[in-house]
């Protein structure tokens, strides 16, 4: 595989990657350095790449797990989900306020889930893989992707309920 055709590769789904391990390591430097590891990675495999049904999965599994040995090397157990693409310049600053409490609310609860439950959530309600490919990325069978994403989904719809019922949560 020549240079060019692995950066148009990589580039199309890069910025995912980057999410994805800024969601684990919180950092942005380490999402960084996860993200160049993984892409440095990706290119000494240059040649098998293309015998994978999806390079996009085979990176996100390699960088889910770089992500995994960092915070187990540092002993980190504080994971951070973040939609950074959630604007909206059409509404009205006060909706664009309510808006940013309501996602603030939303990611303090999906902190508060398991860790698989969260990357469950991250990969198939936020970076809208597939089930399937959920499964393939976290190495868990599609029923098990389908009972955290149900189990998450419906812990995350009580808290929202009850701040809305109570105002706070």
């Amino acid at each position: 595989m020549k240079e060019e055709v692995f950066l148009k590769l990589t580039n199309s789904f890069s910025d995912k990657l980057y999410r994805v391990a800024k969601r684990l390591l919180i950092s942005n430097e380490e999402a960084e350095d996860a993200l160049q590891e993984v892409l440095l990675k990706l290119w000494k495999r240059k040649k098998t790449i293309a015998k994978y049904k999806s390079p996009e999965a085979l990176a996100i599994t390699m960088t889910k797990n770089y992500c995994y040995d960092k915070l187990k090397a540092k002993s980190s157990g504080n994971v951070k989900i973040e939609h950074a693409n959630y604007t909206d310049e059409h509404t009205s600053l006060q909706h664009q306020i309510e808006a940013k409490n309501s996602m603030e609310w939303v990611h303090k609860i999906i902190n508060t889930l398991p860790e698989q439950q969260r990357l469950v959530i991250q990969l198939r309600d936020i970076e809208q893989f597939d089930t399937s490919e959920v499964a393939a990325m976290l190495t868990m069978n599609e029923n098990a992707v389908r009972v955290a994403l149900s189990r998450g989904r419906k812990v995350l719809r009580e808290e929202l309920i009850k701040k809305q019922n109570y105002g706070i949560v």
